[in-house]
Formats: structure tokens, sequence, C-alpha cells
């Protein structure tokens, strides 16, 4: 009895260990780095019904057993066309173009019922090779490849590149590089290519806060093929007398009295009445200067003046003579002389 515990033990700690690694490497998958250091994802990390819903392409292989016949059992590759034209015995090609493989075994069973008596045949797909990885990458934590079997829109490839990261500018370019293979019912497919070159239709731009804000015509669908580049932002440059000195990415409408405010305000010492942006003209290495009353921003006497990337702004210090630098050392020198000496006139008193 003993004997048959002990063996039992061991067996299942051995089906244990066969069993655990295996679901722990079919749940996460495996992934590796491709050409310019872009993820590529697994299949693996598909979900189940985008792969019982893949409708087939060329370049797609197939394997048709036809049981108690293995003379009429084929392996192949679906044509440029679309269709199955090598089966044995059937001189009709079969369509397989965005069908799944359950209508082309429906289709391959009506073909051989013609020479065989209630056949039985499976259709397997060995081969998902039709749809080209869409790409993206730019301000994304986790630039990527992605292999796609079924819809997918674009929030859901923003989400599995990680989100955006604080270089995003707002805007996200996708940029289609295959014509659609497979459109749903009514949909009007735009050519990618007219006669004087790429098509409107081929570069399109979506806002960010549109996509967030749940605006349907900002979540389209992302095709195999599709180039996506979250837009990353210029720099802008805030020196001088600021709380936080610092350059700053460019976000859409950032103004100056946005820029100040996200870096601290301006210090005590800074003069908010005479600050400057020095702005980098086209084909030139001077720079023109703007000379920005923050005060008079603030009041809406004076517009709020848009940001552009590479703009330098600079608080400058107050003049050591200014009227504001000598009233400010002024008290510091008299209450710290007062409040430093034993048996100054300033005592400290409490009232009750």
């Amino acid at each position: 009895m003993m004997k048959i515990k002990a063996r039992t033990t061991i067996l299942l700690v051995a089906a244990c260990l066969i069993t655990v690694p295996a679901l722990r490497a079919q749940q996460q998958g495996t992934s590796h780095v491709g050409n310019q250091g872009l993820e590529v994802m697994p299949a693996a990390s598909m979900d189940v019904q985008g792969i019982k819903r893949y409708l087939l392409g060329p370049g797609d292989t197939l394997d048709v057993r036809v049981f108690g016949q293995p003379d009429l059992n084929w392996q192949g590759e679906i044509d440029a066309a679309g269709t199955l034209t090598s089966l044995p015995f059937i001189e009709t090609p079969v369509l397989a173009r965005c069908r799944t493989d359950k209508e082309v075994q429906k289709d391959i069973i009506a073909a051989y019922s013609k020479i065989l008596k209630s056949p039985q045949i499976s259709v397997r797909v060995t081969g998902r090779n039709s749809r080209v990885p869409a790409m993206i990458f730019g301000a994304v934590p986790s630039p990527a490849r992605v292999q796609m079997f079924r819809r997918v829109r674009l929030h859901e490839l923003i989400t599995a590149s990680g989100g955006y990261t604080e270089r995003a500018n707002g805007d996200i370019q996708i940029l289609h590089t295959e014509p659609v293979m497979c459109p749903e019912p009514g949909e009007v497919v735009e050519p990618l290519f007219r006669e004087n070159g790429l098509s409107a239709q081929a570069l399109k731009i979506y806002k960010i806060a549109d996509l967030l804000a749940g605006k349907e015509e900002a979540n389209p669908v992302i095709r195999p093929g599709d180039v996506v580049t979250v837009m990353e932002s210029k720099p802008v440059y805030i020196t001088g007398n600021v709380m936080s000195p610092q350059p700053m990415y460019l976000r859409e409408g950032l103004t100056i009295t946005k820029a100040i405010a996200m870096v601290g305000g301006v210090r005590p010492d800074g003069v908010a009445s005479d600050i400057r942006i020095y702005r980098s003209q086209l084909g030139s290495a001077d720079y023109e200067v703007l000379r920005i009353d923050l005060g008079a921003v603030k009041k809406k006497k004076n517009p709020d003046v848009v940001l552009q990337a590479y703009d330098i702004i600079e608080v400058p210090k107050a003049s050591d003579w200014s009227p504001k630098v000598l009233l400010s050392g002024l008290v510091k020198t008299v209450m710290g002389s007062a409040m430093g000496t034993p048996g100054s006139i300033l005592q400290y008193k409490v009232m009750y």
C-alpha cells in the first residue's frame, strides 16, 4: 500500500513539473527583438477568437486530409488569386480568399462528394502568412511589430505598445502600405496610389485627445502593413530665474503662461515683466527676440504667446539696484541685525 501511494505521489509531481511550465509558456509567450530594435510579438499572444475568425489569404498554407483516401491528402499554399488549384481530381479551383477554413472545408467536401460517398475531410491552417505585420513606434514605451489575425483598432495597438510617453505631441500618423484584402460589406476601399503619387487616403493623422475622448472616427481599424507613428514633441527650453529651469516637450497649444507655471513660476528675484523668448529663424543663425510682460498677459491686456519648437524662454534677474531688490535686501538686513543682537529693542513677546 505504501509503495502504491509513493508511486502515485511521484507521478503527480512529474505531471506538475511538465504541465506548469507548458501553461506558463502558453500564457506568457516569448518575444525577440527584430530589426531596428522593434519587438516581435509572438503568435501565442493573439486571442483565440481572432484565430477562429481568421480569414484566409494568398500565401497561407493548408493541410487537407481525406480519411480513408491517403492518396487524396494535400498540403499546399493558397495562390495569388486566393484559390486552391492543385487538389487531386478537382478541376474547378476552390475559393479560399477572405473565407474561413470551415467554409473552405465545406466546398472541398462538396467537390469530393461527386466522386466519393460521404467523404470525411478535415482542413487545417498550417501557416498564416498573408497578413503583413503592422508597426508602431515613436512616443510609445514599447515599439513593436504586431501580427494581427483579426480586425484590430488603434486603441488596442496603442495599449499593446504600453500607451504614450511624455514625448507624445498629440498626433498619431498612420501610413497604409497595403490595400485592404478583405473589406467589410459596404466598405469603400480607396486606392493607395494615384497617377501623381500617393493618394490622400494612404496617410491619415488622428488626435490623441479625440481617441481618449472616445470619438469613433479617431479609432480606425489598423490594416496589416500599417506604419503607426505616435509623433514626438520637439523641445522648448526655460531658463533664468524660475523655480525649476529645465527643457520641456512642446505640446499642442502650449503658451508662455502655461510653460512658466509648469516650472514653478518666476522666482522673487526674477522680472516677470521682461520675459524674453529667443526664437530661431528658418534658414538663419539669428534669433528673433520677443519680450513678454507676464503680468499683462495674465490680466488679458496682452495676448498669450503660443510657443514654437526650440524656443528659449529666459526670465532675467532683477538688477541689484532695482527698488525691488534694494527693498528686499534692506528688510533682510534690518530683521537679521535686530533678531540677532542680544538686548535688542525688538524683544520677543507673546500676547494672550
